[in-house]
């Protein structure tokens, strides 16, 4: 079992760091090369975007818990290309400010509470 509190704080000192990198990088420049601010719709396209990726990793036949390496070291597949998705969302909840810990907990919960196949739903 989880301890609600101390995930809580976990995953958003994680989405702060994930957040900050992002910032040193440059993804979030405003007045330096690239002079725009990231829009809500333009976050949720790289989400998907990393997602598609995960479809082609599995369309290439790559495994569920496959990680491979490209020369210069970065990991690759569908795990990689999750934990992708997992950062662009983490790195969104750290720059709007999104307690993403305490609603994990609070989805969770409510989930538990839930009907089989809320309700009946095929998928």
């Amino acid at each position: 079992m989880v301890n609600d509190d101390s995930f809580r704080i976990m995953v958003n000192a994680f989405a702060k760091e994930i957040h900050q990198n992002a910032i040193d990088h440059g993804w979030w420049e405003e007045g330096g090369a690239f002079e725009y601010e990231r829009n809500f719709g333009e976050l949720i396209a790289l989400c998907h975007s990393e997602l598609s990726e995960a479809l082609e990793e599995y369309r290439s036949g790559h495994g569920f818990t496959e990680t491979y390496y490209r020369d210069d070291g970065k990991p690759e597949g569908i795990p990689s290309e999750l934990a992708d998705v997992i950062i662009r969302i983490l790195d969104m909840c750290g720059h709007y400010g999104i307690d993403i810990g305490r609603i994990l907990v609070e989805k969770n919960q409510f989930n538990k509470t839930r009907q089989y196949r809320h309700g009946g739903k095929r998928i």
